[in-house]
């Protein structure tokens, strides 16, 4: 028994040596493989060197600049790009506060037409904050939209509630009524004016 066991160990250590031989003879094939491909570039290299010696490094140079170039301009884009938006978010920082604020100046609206003639008091301070609160929203940027009878709907900056027959065939497809005012912060919609059309 430990004679079989012996002559299967010796068999597996031939075999072992064998793959050995046959990877060291696949390794140097290929490291002269390498060689040649090698030896072949650097002779094409030399040839190209040898015929103009500084187009090689005038190719190199164009290469870098090119490459400086585009890395250039897209740094200077990121930069115009991140400086804009900067500029944005200061100038519309406060939108959410004033689109909040914007229901309280249409009820001074409301109760300044509901209150017709002036000369009392309390009707002129009612009158003096609401002023006051418009200055200050002028202040930041916010502008009611001019939208006048007649003005012709622009799905841009108004928004059509409703249609009524229109008084003439002239104020047909155009803004009849507005229902609530439309504003703007930096000229841009914050809300949208509410209309009715003629049809």
């Amino acid at each position: 028994m430990p004679d079989l066991i012996q002559s299967a160990m010796e068999k597996n250590r031939q075999s072992e040596e064998q793959i050995d031989k046959k990877e060291e003879l696949v390794d140097e094939s290929s490291l002269n493989v390498d060689k040649k491909i090698d030896s072949q570039l650097s002779e094409e290299e030399n040839a190209e060197f040898e015929q103009d010696p500084f187009k090689k490094l005038q190719d190199d140079l164009a290469e870098a600049k090119d490459k400086y170039v585009r890395l250039y301009a897209e740094f200077d884009n990121h930069r115009r790009r991140t400086s804009r938006e900067k500029l944005e978010l200061i100038q519309n920082a406060n939108e959410q506060l004033i689109v909040s604020l914007l229901p309280i100046l249409d009820d001074f609206e409301r109760a300044e037409k509901s209150y017709p003639g002036g000369g009392n008091p309390a009707i002129e301070g009612f009158l003096l904050i609401k002023s006051k609160s418009e200055k200050i929203l002028n202040q930041y940027g916010v502008k009611v939209m001019e939208i006048g009878q007649g003005t012709d709907f622009n799905p841009d900056f108004h928004e059509a509630i409703t249609h009524a027959p229109s008084p003439s065939e002239s104020m047909k497809g155009k803004i009849v009524d507005v229902i609530e005012k439309g504003y703007l912060l930096n000229d841009k919609v914050i809300r949208f004016a509410k209309v009715v059309i003629g049809n």
